[in-house]
């Protein structure tokens, strides 16, 4: 009987290790990136894993993707809704063509059983522009609300007030509403419930309202109000949001600062899924570009937000909370940010911070609180005061990746504090509370104007390469200077040169931050 239920037991366990696949999705592809969605059941000990080719439809050369993820099951902590989600395998396919379709083979392998191999297809979405055989006419205020799908109305200049548009576009004949000049002047644009319809070139004093579009376009616009392109619930779905300027009306004052301080706005304000967010200057506002909160946020997941050149946020300079998967903040440049990024929380993810450069961040670069989960934080660069990576949480993240990414801190400005927050001691890491399922490695760390030290847990050190943390990880005297007075606005440097200076190869050329 003892023999029997030990093989009983002995067979449960194997099979809650071991791993049976399910469905394969590939939900909201954006313009360059396919996300791959794995569900599957088991792998309780967590040591499933999937490797990722792809190739152009029609082509032979398979090229490697980042693997996948591994996403326990679980659910959010403290958040006013309980959000949960499935147990699988997750990522991101990068950097595509637009408008192509991909094969992507995906192979799992799980030393307790469940090796398989499976190919999906997928296909990019194509750029959001005006159909080669677009019906152009020229029209005024009056104008707005009689054009048809398929037509390109070309602004007058003038003062048109506020608007509300009335009139939806069709899948490949979307209605554009475009300015050459930029002189079309609006106080404010609403285009609620709206499909395929596009802004161009227009200035707008005041919001554009985008509360439960699909498929429209914000493009080399001059936005400035206190809160400038927002969708709230239900939010916005598969937009594009690129090549704007957005300016806001508050100061970099220390004052201010923080989510307590003064200050009010918002740049760029969404929720929903598939957006694209690219390529924008936006300053001076509370938060520059935010995802919605708590009862606030539809589900967020597939967003893209890359290559923007983002200052002077009070509070966060991209707040990417509640994500829930596969959402990219990639190539972006902040420069006099309270703090960089913001994951508070994170829903499980993964969700990717890859190769953003950051200078003069006040807090913290990564803000990884109220239990955030699945971050992935690759080949970034952060040079500011006081402690160069600094996550100071009491409700510790977890199934984080952080690797790769150069920290350049260092001693702050004696007894100052912005907003009543201090940007940390100087160290070259203080990251002390997050869970069991973490990866810290292969970053490099400079400190400016005092002795090199950081801690990780529990483990202080003064010297890398370390153990259980930054086994590959390296220290590096340079010569790159550090904010003197975080509280002054500061230029950001060229990056390259920094990175040529401590020897960090970010792996890629410098690319275009704002608009083009």
């Amino acid at each position: 009987m003892r023999l029997l239920l030990f093989l009983l037991l002995t067979s449960r366990l194997s099979a809650a290790d071991s791993t049976t696949p399910g469905e394969v999705t590939t939900p909201f592809p954006t313009i360059t990136n396919l996300a791959v969605e794995w569900r599957i059941e088991g792998d309780d000990d967590l040591d499933a894993t999937c490797e990722v080719k792809y190739r152009k439809e029609g082509t032979n050369v398979w090229q490697d993707g980042m693997p996948l993820r591994r996403v326990p099951a679980g659910s959010s902590r403290g958040t006013s809704t309980i959000t949960t989600w499935t147990n699988r395998l997750s990522g991101s396919v990068f950097d595509l063509e637009s408008g192509t379709e991909y094969e992507i083979e995906l192979k799992l392998r799980d030393p307790d059983g469940g090796d398989t191999t499976r190919t999906v297809k997928a296909s990019t979405r194509t750029e959001p522009v005006a159909a080669a055989d677009a019906v152009v006419r020229n029209g005024v205020k009056a104008d707005l609300n009689s054009v048809k799908p398929g037509e390109v109305l070309l602004l007058a200049d003038g003062d048109y007030g506020a608007v509300t548009l009335n009139r939806d576009g069709e899948p490949g004949r979307p209605i554009i509403y475009r300015s050459t000049s930029g002189k079309a002047v609006f106080s404010e644009i609403g285009l609620t419930n709206r499909k395929w319809v596009y802004l161009e070139g227009v200035t707008v004093n005041g919001p554009v309202r985008l509360n439960g579009t699909e498929h429209c376009v914000v493009r080399r616009c001059t936005v400035r109000a206190t809160y400038g392109i927002k969708a709230y619930k239900p939010g916005m779905m598969n937009a594009c949001i690129e090549d704007n300027v957005i300016t806001g009306i508050r100061e970099w004052r220390p004052e201010i600062m923080g989510a307590d301080g003064d200050n009010e706005g918002e740049g760029i304000q969404f929720t929903g899924s598939g957006n694209v967010i690219r390529h924008n200057r936006v300053q001076g506002f509370r938060d520059c570009i935010s995802h919605m909160e708590d009862d606030g946020a539809a589900p967020q997941q597939c967003n893209d937000i890359l290559n923007n050149d983002i200052g002077a946020g009070l509070d966060d300079g991209i707040e990417a909370d509640f994500a829930l998967h596969n959402c990219r903040i990639m190539h972006n440049r902040l420069t006099n940010c309270f703090v960089g990024i913001s994951s508070q929380p994170g829903l499980g993810g993964p969700n990717y911070f890859l190769r953003n450069v950051m200078f003069n961040v006040i807090l913290e670069a990564f803000k990884l609180h109220r239990f955030s989960q699945g971050d992935v934080i690759l080949h970034n660069t952060v040079i500011k005061a006081g402690d160069g990576l600094g996550i100071y949480t009491g409700e510790p993240f977890d199934h984080a990746r952080i690797e790769f990414n150069l920290f350049i801190g260092g001693k702050p400005p004696a007894g100052d504090t912005y907003g009543g927050y201090s940007p940390g001691r100087g160290r070259a890491v203080d990251v002390q509370r997050f869970g069991d399922h973490c990866l810290i490695d292969h970053n490099t760390y400079v400190v400016m104007g005092l002795p090199f030290e950081g801690k990780i847990g529990t483990w202080t050190f003064t010297a890398l390469p370390g153990t259980d943390f930054e086994a590959h990880g390296r220290m590096v005297e340079g010569a790159v200077p550090i904010p003197a007075d975080p509280a002054k606005l500061h230029e950001a440097p060229d990056f390259k040169e920094v990175h040529r200076a401590v020897g960090f190869d970010d792996g890629e050329s410098q690319p275009v931050y704002g608009p083009r």
